[in-house]
């Protein structure tokens, strides 16, 4: 039996301390994506920390165009409409920080509200024991605006029993009901992932990823693992992972010799799909 509270509204504005994010917030029921719709909003001049959330999606997605699995009343899928306001630092920072500031900042909020503590696989995925509990994706609003906007997508698996998951799931995912065995008000999680996420993103803006990236590598469950970083067009990199870069990038030390460079150093990587390997 999946025991879940639902959304309500007042009840998620009744503990919310931010100052602008989720002060304008869109509950649905059941919609295609929230990215999408947050999208929208955002080409129709949303303001800045305007939220979407729904309680089901019909073509929820993750990172590299993965499905991602949304099935209704149980867990958490939200969108937040972020612009560059106050910014400091460069923009390619600020865009490339965003997600691993954001899984930080999720990471935080299910720590303070369901005392379960997350580590993070580069760069914004949330697990737990080695099972992925949720995952960020933050796409860029490519049009002609006067500020950068970002939208972060949050996938999160609240309440949902480990029996539930799909065959194909069940082995490397989980959730915080099947970790703690208690029910998470899902309103009060919210409430606190929007904190976070406020608190997060004004410290990225205003400060840069200097901190942010000293809690980010306290969590990071991915150094010091032997990894295989899958570049595209059947490129790889197999190495030991060993630093967060300042740009936000995973520095891993190659096991074999790479193409092009003369000696094994760590390579920056920007963008790949990472995998743990065992030993």
């Amino acid at each position: 039996m999946i025991v879940s509270s639902p959304l309500i509204l007042d009840d998620i504005r009744s503990t919310l301390g931010t100052v602008r994010f989720g002060q304008r917030l869109y509950v649905h029921h059941e919609i295609p994506s929230t990215n999408s719709e947050a999208m929208a909003l955002a080409q129709a001049g949303a303001e800045h920390g305007t939220v979407v959330i729904a309680d089901s999606q019909t073509a929820g997605r993750g990172r590299l165009t993965r499905q991602w699995y949304s099935p209704p009343g149980v867990n958490l899928y939200c969108s937040v409409i972020v612009k560059d306001l106050g910014r400091t630092g460069d923009l390619a920072e600020w865009l490339a920080w965003m997600p691993l500031a954001s899984a930080l900042a999720v990471a935080e909020a299910v720590q303070a509200v369901a005392g379960i503590h997350l580590s993070l696989k580069w760069p914004n995925d949330l697990v737990h024991h080695g099972r992925k509990v949720g995952g960020i994706l933050c796409e860029s609003l490519s049009v002609s605006l006067p500020e950068s906007i970002v939208i972060i997508g949050i996938g999160l698996n609240v309440n949902l029993p480990q029996e539930i998951f799909p065959d194909d799931l069940r082995q490397t995912a989980t959730s915080l009901f099947a970790i703690s065995h208690q029910p998470v008000d899902r309103n009060r999680l919210l409430a606190q992932l929007l904190y976070e996420l406020e608190q997060s993103v004004e410290e990225l803006s205003i400060h840069g990823p200097s901190r942010l990236r000293q809690a980010y590598v306290m969590r990071c469950k991915t150094l010091g693992q032997r990894v295989r970083a899958m570049l595209g067009a059947d490129q790889e990199v197999v190495g030991t992972a060993e630093s967060i870069a300042p740009d936000g990038a995973l520095q891993v030390r190659p096991s074999l010799p790479v193409p092009g460079r003369p000696t094994p150093g760590l390579i920056d990587i920007h963008a790949a799909d990472v995998i743990h390997l065992r030993e």
